[in-house]
């Protein structure tokens, strides 16, 4: 095990915040009912205000009472609220503080999401405008979806976003990760007052890191122990994250930066040093040991079948991650239907270009090896990368008004990952950044290798992450009510970014590059085999390897990127299926339009009303169009 620090651990886990035995041994669906049955938190609003019962519009209750949820979830999550830039005023104790991850925490936001949903059932929709009663409906759909995740055995749940997962640390999942990154990236340092919270959060970590390991052991005692593969990752990290502490490196770096930049006096790095060293490097001890424990107790096998009640996980996470019905047979079918329709799409083009022999996944691995699409080694090929995606920006902008007749700003910076979180991240992500654009949104790239991109593939990935993608449509969900900002699908936020790599290749961008085309191609049907291999890993019983093969012979995708990928559905079981499911769920409703409207219809409107109707699940879409196809009939 290479780890820089599983031998030699000395752990006293009865010390551990918020952690004992009567916790360790409640169900949480115990937990859950009872919580339920007990009175409301002081922060609930049960009834209804003055000010509330005086209003005589049904929008504007509806719209009142949608904002009070939005303000019980919103305290469940302070850092949203720093994330959304709405950290002051009224909400300026949240900039002080990081969410509850206890398993106490846990059963105290179900309770919230328990009595909330009440209150939006009770609500008369058909008295509503067509844009309250969406908002109505998702906040139905989202509530109700993480309270059957919270009946699971184990876990995080979503509450409106994608990250479902089983196991509560592991390579991509937890404080460890997420923590650092977020104070660095998203705790904003202008004044005084923003390096004291920047501190207050930073005591409140190691108590998050206990507060995980408690529900990691809880977890254990049920029988979830993860893949052996996962932990290997997972302990290699959180050993690179106990080094950085130990040194007294990024998070005591980050305030000691910011703070000169800012010229704010202080012994801010003497304070963040001593946390550091003191209480969060023992946290971190703290969570490698048991880790280190259930490695001597892991398996290989990579899917939930393989778990203590796996398939009734899975089953509710794939519905989650799709917000349809559909079972794993059914995904799995999709998945390959859809590839094949692409291949004969890509074929052609391979062969334009003198690739003519042997798959389409063949030739694909054939044109990742060609050098003139291929990215220097080492700093200089970082470098090239991250000029090359400021041009494809830069192309991708001028093309937007053609796409949409309500445009954003687009506010965005590219960055790379943190080293530490490389190992076990996807090849990118992306999302909007702050309701008032003091805080851009991010294009985070993976640059461990320069190995992982090649210049046909990279516009597509920009495409998706940045925009017209996920930065893109998220400023648009920023300018609608705060519940709305607050909640997202994954069959929408992940279907919408394919529909923004579609949208690409229809304007343009491609027109001179057919080696582009292809990576736009490749890169769709790279979602239609997350259909396949997901359900293959977590209802079929494929080996790790099986679903590696799978994505390097049909897709000819690089087995670097893809290890990493399968890596990444083993711990988040169903999330990569809504990708394909939200993007052909898009097209269908836009060949519904088309249908309907002939001649009448527009592309930018259509666009818009997808866009501007905010991330909602699959059946509110269809609402949605249904409108927008009312409004342009007149």
């Amino acid at each position: 095990m290479e780890t820089a620090s599983s031998s030699s651990l000395s752990v006293n886990f009865p010390q551990l915040t918020e952690f004992n035995l009567s916790e360790l041994f409640l169900s949480r669906r115990e937990a859950v009912a009872a919580l339920s049955a007990s009175a409301a938190l002081p922060f609930l609003s049960g009834g209804l205000s003055p000010a509330f019962a005086q209003t005589t519009s049904a929008d504007a209750q509806a719209s009142a009472l949608l904002d009070s949820i939005a303000e019980n979830l919103l305290r469940q999550s302070p850092e949203s609220a720093t994330s959304l830039g709405i950290d002051k005023g009224e909400h300026i104790a949240l900039r002080s503080q990081l969410g509850d991850r206890s398993g106490i925490g846990q059963q105290r936001l179900a309770q919230t999401l328990r009595g909330d949903l009440a209150r939006a059932n009770a609500i008369d929709v058909s008295a509503l405008s067509h844009s309250v009663r969406t908002s109505v409906e998702v906040v139905r759909s989202a509530y109700a979806n993480a309270l059957e995740g919270f009946m699971q055995p184990y876990g995080d749940v979503a509450v409106g976003s994608w990250r479902n997962t089983p196991y509560v640390v592991i390579q991509n999942v937890g404080a460890y990760l997420d923590t650092p990154r977020f104070l660095d990236s998203e705790h904003q340092i202008a004044t005084r007052d923003d390096a004291d919270a920047y501190i207050a959060r930073l005591k409140s970590y190691p108590e998050q890191l206990d507060n995980e390991l408690g529900r990691v052991i809880m977890a254990r005692y049920k029988g979830l122990i993860p893949p052996d593969f996962l932990l290997d990752k997972a302990l290699k990290q959180l050993g690179q994250s106990l080094d950085g502490a130990r040194r007294g490196g990024g998070l005591v770096e980050s305030i000691e930066r910011r703070t000169r930049e800012k010229n704010i006096s202080g012994n801010w790095a003497e304070q963040a040093r001593a946390i550091v060293q003191q209480q969060v490097a023992p946290a971190l001890e703290r969570q490698i040991a048991e880790l280190t424990l259930q490695r001597g107790l892991a398996k290989s096998d990579p899917g939930m079948w393989a778990r203590k009640d796996g398939d009734g996980y899975y089953a509710w996470a794939l519905k989650a991650s799709t917000t349809t019905t559909m079972t794993p047979d059914e995904v799995h079918q999709m998945g390959l239907e859809e590839l094949r329709a692409l291949q004969a799409r890509m074929d052609p083009i391979l062969k334009s270009l003198g690739y003519t022999k042997g798959s389409v996944g063949e030739r694909m691995q054939a044109l990742g090896k060609d050098p003139r699409y291929k990215f220097s080694p080492g700093d200089k090929g970082r470098a090239e990368i991250l000029a090359f995606i400021n041009e494809r920006l830069r192309i991708i902008r001028s093309k937007l008004p053609q796409m949409f007749n309500t445009m954003v700003k687009g506010n965005l910076e590219v960055r790379r990952l943190p080293p530490e979180e490389e190992p076990g991240a996807p090849g990118a992500y992306g999302g909007a950044g702050s309701i008032d654009g003091s805080i851009p949104g991010k294009f985070w790239i993976n640059l461990r290798t320069t190995e992982l991109h090649t210049k046909f593939d990279l516009p597509d990935l920009t495409h998706h992450e940045a925009i017209p993608g996920h930065v893109w449509q998220g400023e648009y969900a920023n300018k609608l009510p705060l519940i709305r900002t607050l909640l997202s699908f994954n069959a929408y936020s992940e279907g919408w970014a394919l529909y923004a790599q579609q949208l690409a290749d229809e304007f343009g961008v491609y027109d001179d590059f057919p080696a582009g085309r292809l990576g736009y191609l490749q890169g769709i049907a790279f979602r239609a085999c997350r259909l396949v291999v997901d359900t293959g890993l977590h209802a079929k019983r494929w080996s790790r390897q099986q679903a590696v093969d799978f994505f390097v012979n049909e897709n000819g995708s690089k087995a670097e990127e893809v290890a990493s990928e399968v890596d990444r559905y083993c711990s988040w079981p169903g999330q990569a299926c809504g990708y394909k499911v939200g993007h052909t769920t898009i097209n269908r409703q836009r060949d519904k339009a088309k249908a309907a409207l002939g001649s009448r219809f527009d592309i930018k409107a259509f666009d818009d009303a997808v866009v501007l109707g905010g991330n909602v699940p699959m059946d509110v879409l269809a609402k949605n169009v249904d409108e927008y196809i009312a409004k342009a009939r007149g």
